[in-house]
């Protein structure tokens, strides 16, 4: 698909790079003196002798500048440029000696100069160290054959100038110095300086094109200083010129323009060497200054023939000099060409080779590599393009980029193109890029492109990542999914509601969250088997993704905990969006409570759900808190049913929190006590044993029955430990009451959960017994409830192991709980309890008195003892002992009592009983093993 045409035309849109503003001050100053000075030149200064004085002293002054200034900087510098800098200063220091001299004759001593002077001497010292300095300046050859070419362009250049210029005015010179007779100093001064100037300027143009990438401004800025100087030695060395030359005329202005641009060069630069480690970036080369440097041997060729033909058009005689030169120029000529011609061989052949390389390289890649012209086009696509993309490279070849990307993606690329162009080259070389390109096939492919620059368009290495890009979507829905039944996780759904209650629908109240739980799972898992249990997981989770409608979301928190987001509509009848979401979760009760096909058979769970409603300004966590609050609420108030949440619930929590927190400090603080209850004889009214019942009376002066605290303490640490000092305190009083002369066995209430539990060890009864020295038949472990998780296998194990002892053995709650018969079949029970339920009302009802009946006719008939646990009423009491029981416990006879109380009582040793004995005890005697209290016990007597 095509992309717009504005979008394809500026797809490498690029924007300019600004560079830095160049230091304008220093330069404009000195144009400002070197145009003052050339002013006062043309002029004249206003007098001849302020001229002749300017022209002497003011260009010695100006030369003496550029020598410190060169110097200064050489001693300041640290590099391999620095003997060039004194090399220059040298140079400008003969000149402001000459230049000193001249003045001396001209202003001091006002004679003519002589024609052999000092001064002659100093300027002749000029050329030799700035040629050497530029040497230095120059970029070297790394070869052989680079050295002889920099020779011999010199001397092409030297050679060229030295031939036109005998042409034009050397040799007429030289003529007139031989027809007046000048002596042979004389006529090689006349000779040296233009030879000296013509050597000065080929070394100023060989390394014009020669120069060093390093401190390039600097080294232009002291070859158009040297430049400028032999320019005006050319042009007073011209016979024309210098017949009419006098101190303080418009030439000195080029010699003190040439001197302060020489003193700038090194300091001007020196601001910009900062940026010199930085990548600079041009993106357009210099074929100008390329041309000039390969046309350099035929422009020397040139102004040679320039100089013969010269002669030939004047009718003049062919100088010998004239030959000898143009014949040496020749040859360098020939012998460079040569020279260069071997270079361009070997340098084809070298190209041939990393062309070669590199196409392999290219061709052999896994990846796509793609070349975009400015506009757009690919210009190349290398052939794996046909196992990546499905399409031959020459069909993309042509073709515009924005064609094969998805139209999706084709905005984002395009601004991270353009974004990418527009950087300074030096801080971002390359980008990398992602989308969706359409292969062979019509199928989009996700690609990652790493993006260079190349000659203002682009250059894309490719390759497939679409395999990772869905790995990557995977291992996200992975991270955010249950992987169980699919469903979002905790973690996604609390996004999920987070997002819910911000944005457009922040504040709506008809947003709510459903905490669900199915009730009986846990025994269903552990009966069946986990797999089965997955199984029941997995087509709940079905039904609740069904149930909920497509905006909604459902969600697996763990275990067999589910929830819901139901997403609220923006209505403002809060009552009617009520109704509607308590219908959802009823129907969704349903829904879940619906039987299970497992396997061969059918499993029935049902569902309690808490629901919880948006507030304003509520956070998250708090309305998924609220929604699970009122799901325990439905589930102890029945299960099975449906539970708004309300704010005392939150409160109810609250309290209940600090009364675990404040329990926790009981246990480390002792702020538990012991009391017993008696346990009479029915018949005789004696006491057979005492029950031991823990009680915890707060700092806040609260008395609390274990049907209180038992019910916070959710710590099974807290609970073991509790259990622990029960069984040990009960110990401990009752070996001392034994040794006080009260024999009388004590009952302690232990879960068969803490009897396996690997905290309180077989070893540890024997142990506790063995140390306060209380007869083990003193002792009776009542076997409290009746947890389904826990192994009837390992519970006889261990209460066999006690009985052998000589502790006796109680099952406490008979007829409360469904394994009990089980109990009584497997278990080795001394001594029957039957539960309260049982007891309260088995005189106002027939059919409970006939249920109770029966179960003490199974305890008589397994030769058990039998204790009917709340016996309150003197009623309860006759119809108990009618029906065989043999001991109760109750208000009927007593509560529970400390233990000053306890001991009187014990010293007493009967309670009155109503009412004669209807029937005989089923064992003889007055006591019994030890009893047990039930969980939830006779309310304490008010003291």
């Amino acid at each position: 698909m095509s992309a717009p045409a504005s979008a394809r035309a500026a797809f490498l849109a690029r924007r300019p790079v600004v560079g830095r503003a160049p230091a304008i001050i220093p330069r404009l100053l000195i144009g400002l003196v070197c145009a003052g000075y050339g002013v006062g030149a043309t002029v004249g200064w206003g007098s001849p002798r302020l001229a002749v004085f300017m022209g002497d002293f003011g260009l010695s002054a100006a030369a003496l500048i550029a020598a410190v200034s060169c110097f200064l900087y050489a001693r300041s510098a640290d590099n391999r440029f620095r003997p060039a800098w004194l090399l220059f200063s040298l140079s400008s220091l003969m000149a402001a000696a000459g230049n000193a001299v001249w003045g001396w004759y001209e202003c001091v001593r006002e004679v003519e100069v002589p024609s052999l002077s000092l001064a002659d001497l100093f300027f002749l010292c000029f050329a030799p160290p700035a040629i050497v300095g530029l040497l230095v300046l120059a970029k070297r050859p790394v070869t052989r054959a680079g050295w002889v070419c920099l020779v011999l362009d010199s001397w092409l250049i030297g050679g060229s100038l030295l031939t036109l210029s005998w042409s034009l005015a050397l040799a007429h010179t030289a003529h007139l110095a031989d027809v007046e007779g000048a002596s042979v100093a004389r006529a090689a001064l006349s000779l040296a300086y233009p030879l000296l100037d013509i050597v000065l300027v080929s070394m100023v143009l060989a390394l014009h094109f020669r120069r060093s990438s390093v401190n390039r401004a600097a080294v232009n800025t002291a070859i158009a200083a040297l430049a400028l100087t032999v320019l005006c030695d050319a042009l007073f060395t011209s016979p024309l010129l210098r017949q009419t030359y006098q101190s303080g005329q418009l030439l000195d202005a080029g010699w003190f323009a040439g001197s302060l641009l020489l003193a700038y060069a090194p300091w001007g630069v020196a601001r910009d060497e900062d940026d010199a480690d930085r990548p600079v970036s041009r993106t357009t080369s210099r074929p100008i200054s390329g041309s000039l440097a390969a046309l350099t041997p035929y422009l020397a060729a040139a102004v040679c023939t320039l100089g013969i033909l010269y002669n030939v058009i004047e009718g003049r005689r062919v100088d010998r000099v004239v030959v000898f030169t143009g014949c040496a120029v020749v040859l360098a000529l020939v012998v460079r060409q040569g020279i260069m011609l071997v270079d361009n061989i070997a340098l084809t052949q070298e190209l041939a080779q990393k062309e070669n390389h590199f196409r392999s390289l290219v061709q052999g890649s896994s990846d796509v590599i793609m070349i975009a012209a400015p506009t757009g086009i690919l210009r190349y696509v290398s052939p794996a393009a046909a196992g990546v993309y499905g399409r031959e490279a020459d069909d993309l070849v042509g073709a515009e980029l924005s064609s094969i990307i998805h139209p999706d993606d084709l905005g984002r690329v395009v601004h991270e193109v353009r974004k990418f162009l527009a950087a300074p080259p030096g801080e971002e070389p390359t980008t990398r890029i992602e989308c969706r390109f359409r292969s062979g096939t019509g199928e989009w492919l996700n690609v990652e492109s790493t993006v260079n620059r190349h000659q203002g368009g682009l250059i894309l290495n490719s390759r497939d990542v679409t395999e990772r890009v869905r790995l990557q979507a995977q291992l996200q829905h992975n991270a955010e999914h249950d992987p169980l039944t699919d469903l979002p996780n905790r973690a996604l759904f609390t996004d999920r509601v987070r997002r819910a209650l911000g944005g457009r629908r922040a504040g709506d109240a008809g947003t709510a969250v459903l905490f669900i739980d199915l009730d009986g799972f846990k025994a269903a898992n552990d009966r069946l088997g986990h797999q089965a249990g997955d199984e029941l997981l997995i087509q709940a989770a079905r039904r609740l993704q069904e149930s909920v409608r497509s905006g909604d979301t459902a969600a697996r928190l763990g275990g067999d905990e589910f929830a819901a987001l139901i997403v609220g509509d923006g209505g403002r009848d809060q009552s009617a969006r009520e109704y509607q979401v308590h219908e959802i979760a009823d129907r969704l009760r349903l829904t879940l409570s619906q039987p299970y096909r497992i396997g061969a058979g059918e499993v029935r769970v049902t569902a309690s759900i808490g629901v919880a409603f948006a507030e304003p300004g509520i956070t998250p966590n708090d309305l998924m808190r609220n929604a699970d609050l009122a799901m325990y609420r439905a589930k102890a108030g029945g299960k099975d049913r449906v539970e708004l949440y309300a704010p005392q619930m939150q409160a109810e929590v609250v309290r209940r929190s600090e009364l675990a927190a404040r329990l926790r400090t009981a246990l480390r603080d002792g702020e538990f006590a012991l009391l017993h209850q008696p346990v009479v004889h029915l018949a005789s009214g004696t006491v057979a044993a005492v029950a031991a019942q823990a009680r915890w009376r707060s700092a806040q002066g609260i008395l609390f029955t274990p049907a209180e605290f038992l019910r916070v303490a959710e710590d099974s640490d807290r609970t073991a430990e509790l259990g622990r000092w029960l069984l040990e305190e009960a110990v401990e009083q009752a070996a001392d009451r034994s040794r006080a002369g009260h024999q009388v066995s004590v009952a302690v209430r232990l879960s068969a959960r803490r009897l396996l539990d690997k905290g309180m060890p077989f070893g540890s009864v024997e142990a506790l017994l063995t140390r306060y020295g209380l007869p083990s038949g003193a002792l009776m472990i009542e076997v409290a409830d009746s947890d389904p998780r826990v192994s009837f296998d390992e519970l006889e194990q261990r209460l066999v192991a006690l009985r052998r002892l000589g502790v006796r053995i109680a099952l406490d709650g008979f007829g409360s709980g469904y394994a009990a018969i089980n109990a009584l079949r497997r278990l080795p029970i001394d001594v029957l309890k039957l539960d309260r339920g049982l007891v309260e009302g088995v005189v106002e009802s027939a059919r409970l008195h006939k249920i109770t009946s029966g179960l003490l006719r199974i305890a008589c008939d397994l030769g058990m003892q039998s204790v009917a646990d709340g016996v309150d009423v003197p009623e309860q009491v006759l119809a108990l002992r009618a029906m065989g029981c043999t001991h109760g416990q109750g208000m009927a006879f007593s509560g529970p009592l400390d233990e000053y109380r306890l001991r009187r009582a014990l010293a007493r040793g009967e309670f009155p009983v109503p009412g004669s004995p209807a029937a005989q005890p089923v064992l003889a005697g007055g006591s019994i093993p030890l009893l047990a209290s039930s969980h939830v016990e006779t309310p304490v007597p008010p003291t």
